[in-house]
Formats: C-alpha cells, structure tokens, sequence
C-alpha cells in the first residue's frame, strides 16, 4: 500500500478506519442510535431521519451550506430507498449509483417521471458542483434543499404501509 514516504499519522488513522468499518478488535461496538437493524428498508428510512436532524442541528448553526446541501442530498436518496425496499423486491445493491434512486423513484410510481428527473437533473447539475466543484453553496440553496428533503422523506413515508417506523415525529 505504501512507499514508505507517506506520513505516519495517515497510516495509522487508515489502519483504524479499515479496522473500525470491518469491526476487528474493537470489543463492544456501538451503533448509532435511532438506526433500525430490523430490516433493510427501516434502516435506510431511519438514516434519513437522522440525517434530517443533521440538517436541523447545522441549519441552526448557519453558515454551513455544503454539508446542508449534500446531507439533504443524501436524506432523499435514503428516503426513496427505504420505500422502495419496503414496497418492492429491490435490494440494497440495487442502490449503488446515487442518480439510480432518482430513477427508481418514478419506475415504482413514488414520483412521476418529470419530478423524478428534475430531482436527478437537481442532483447531477447541483450536488457535484456544490460539493466538488467551484461554486459556493448559498443559504437560499441550503434552505431549498432542506425543504426538498423533508417534503421527500414526509410523502415517502407516507407511501410506505407499515407506520410506526420513522424518527422525525
């Protein structure tokens, strides 16, 4: 892996990382609280509940458009997974490309074609230049995408039969 010229202090922290995501030798582990292991679509719905607080307790703090925008980013995407693992027979490896939730989203009939892909096209154009690019995420943008979010994660939730499962109330 190393040449032997990279600093020490990364090694060591990439070593603890890989360690901590395969949970070798960590004794008890603890998992974040609020996150379901009942079931795959819980999980993912659970996530994007934590992942609106998130918003809430950044928002509250101002100033910190990127991380709103790309954590509203993932708050949708976990939101339409969790209905679509809920209501179909879609697996969690189905969901490795971010744009594939938008997609999936309109297949499943959660959202008609043209919202579908103005929230693909929103993430494709938007979210990689907010985040890898160089433009500076504003406020008016963060509160836009905090009130997508939400709006997504509230109907999805609303779609799925099974209640009783979401953090946000």
């Amino acid at each position: 892996m190393s040449n032997g010229s990279d600093p020490t202090a990364v090694l060591t922290a990439l070593d603890r990382a890989q360690d901590a995501f395969e949970m070798v030798g960590r004794g008890r582990t603890a998992f974040e609280d609020g996150i379901s292991a009942d079931e795959d679509w819980k999980t993912q719905l659970t996530k994007a509940c934590r992942l609106l607080e998130v918003v809430d307790t950044l928002q509250s703090q101002d100033g910190y458009y990127t991380a709103v925008i790309e954590v509203c980013f993932g708050a949708i995407e976990r939101s339409i997974e969790a209905y679509a693992l809920a209501m179909t027979n879609d697996t969690l490896q189905d969901f490795q490309d971010h744009q594939f939730s938008y997609e999936r989203a309109h297949q499943i009939g959660l959202f008609e074609r043209e919202t579908a892909e103005a929230m693909k096209d929103l993430y494709s154009e938007n979210r990689t230049e907010s985040y890898y690019g160089g433009g500076r995420p504003t406020e008016e943008q963060a509160e836009a995408m905090t009130d997508l979010a939400s709006a997504v994660h509230q109907f999805a939730v609303s779609q799925i039969r099974e209640g009783g499962v979401c953090l946000c109330d």
